[in-house]
């Protein structure tokens, strides 16, 4: 008997879970579906989702049932029933919650017997569970969006900001307001909710049976007469009121299976909703490795600007490994505004041995003009413009190229081209005002003169 008892308790979860899920709000079931073993007419169908989703669940306890019924084809029903209710105008394949594309759908035989009484338990318990699992299913999304304000419990300093979402809440709920959740909700189940006079006319003990009967099995399943579980009234229109109520079915079995898959990844990925990213456990992780496209090769300096012949890629001290595009960018921007410099230095040096400006005629060329006024105020105000443009107007914008400040001309000259003959002509220029330096530094004449040039300043 103990098997047997096993696979009474089993069943019900069993065709519970495998029940049909996705149907449209306005399905209403037809005065009569065919019973088990007919074949279901051909109708639109809702999803074809549902189909394969309610297909493989029925193929797979079909195989339970067909094993249980090889030992013992004698039909022993009313798991939850005393005497049998049974009556031959009662087929639970015409009752509510037949619907497409399934149809009537009871692999495990379980209303084989036709007890109305124990169908109805079954009705009212899958309504419970379905509002409830559709107020759990919303109470997942919600707080991803809207949290209440203030304190959840002001004696523990506990705000309903600091409660996470999904299974981790639990963690944060304090121990009496789990027991006042607990309470209300057995408050709710013990009074029939709120209907009946007392708690032995709302529920009471079946005779000689360990389940509790609801108020609501010996009239229509889960009809409290309070409009649940919108409170809004009671639909009177016959047709409308058999829609909603197929609806609030089929959207309580959807509901069923979506908290448990939420659960289940929550319990998994450490997410509310079940991010696997986080869950590296996951047998399809190694699939998503072997799908997800390669990495991008790494960075290469070989391939940028600047690469010319004769030299192509010169970097013999190994400044610029590949790989580290930032230290590469930070070079490259020191390069471009030394060479930019060096071009005005050097120019600098060829111009003003022929031109000085009105003030400055007691100035001498070359590097004397540093250190005799008013030539090294001059040098002080360049120095302190220069500092301002670096740090005011001059910075990198790592969305653009190192040293690109934008075209204040709008010439729209900035090609690569124009990029290699500016760094070409920055690299000549570095050697040229290098050279000019230390040619005066050693013969004391400046670039002009050290040429042999010697022209009437202007």
């Amino acid at each position: 008997m103990a098997p047997r008892k096993a696979l009474a308790l089993a069943l019900p979860a069993a065709a519970l879970a495998a029940a049909p899920l996705f149907v449209t709000p306005g399905s209403v079931p037809r005065a009569s579906q065919p019973s088990r073993g007919q074949p279901v007419q051909d109708t639109a169908r809702s999803s074809s989702i549902s189909a394969f989703t309610a297909a493989g669940s029925a193929a797979a306890v079909a195989v339970v049932a067909a094993s249980a019924r090889s030992k013992n084809t004698k039909v022993v029903r009313q798991f939850f029933g005393g005497e049998s209710t049974s009556a031959a105008s009662f087929d639970p394949a015409k009752e509510l919650g037949v619907q497409d594309p399934v149809g009537f759908w009871d692999p495990l035989g379980l209303s084989a017997d036709k007890d109305e009484a124990t169908f109805k338990r079954r009705r009212a318990v899958e309504i419970k569970h379905g509002r409830i699992a559709m107020y759990a299913t919303m109470g997942y999304i919600v707080p991803e969006y809207f949290k209440f304000p203030g304190y959840l419990s002001p004696s523990l300093g506990l705000k309903f900001s600091d409660v996470p979402n999904g299974l981790a809440a639990l963690s944060k709920l304090p121990v009496l307001g789990g027991a006042q959740i607990i309470a209300f909700c057995g408050l709710i189940e013990t009074t029939g909710f709120f209907q009946a006079d007392s708690t032995t006319g709302g529920r009471g003990p079946r005779e000689g049976k360990f389940s509790m009967k609801d108020s609501t099995e010996s009239g229509e399943p889960g009809n409290y007469g309070v409009g649940f579980p919108t409170f809004i009234g009671k639909v009177e229109d016959p047709e409308a009121r058999k829609s909603k109520l197929a609806a609030e079915l089929a959207n309580g079995r959807l509901a069923m299976m979506a908290i448990i898959g939420m659960f289940f990844q929550d319990g998994l990925t450490g997410s509310a909703w079940g991010d696997w990213s986080l869950y590296t456990a996951s047998p399809l992780r190694a699939a998503e490795e072997e799908a997800a496209p390669p990495p991008p090769p790494p960075f290469d300096p070989r391939l940028e600007v600047g690469v010319l012949p004769p030299l192509d890629y010169f970097d013999p001290a190994g400044f610029c490994p590949t790989g580290d595009e930032e230290n590469f960018r930070k070079l490259r921007a020191a390069e471009l505004k030394h060479g930019r410099v060096a071009m005005m230095a050097a120019l600098g040096a060829a111009v003003q041995h022929y031109v000085q400006f009105p003030g400055f005629d007691e100035v001498p060329t070359g590097l004397g003009a540093v250190t005799t006024a008013p030539g090294t105020y001059g040098f002080a105000a360049l120095f302190l413009l220069s500092g301002a443009l670096e740090l005011g107007l001059w910075t990198e914008d790592p969305s653009k190229e190192p040293g690109n400040f934008g075209d204040p001309l709008n010439l729209g000259q900035y090609d690569i081209d124009m990029r290699n003959k500016e760094l070409n002509n920055g690299r000549f220029a570095m050697f040229s005002a290098i050279g000019i330096l230390v040619a005066e530094l050693y013969t004391g004449k400046d670039g002009i003169d050290q040429i042999g040039l010697d022209t009437p300043t202007i």
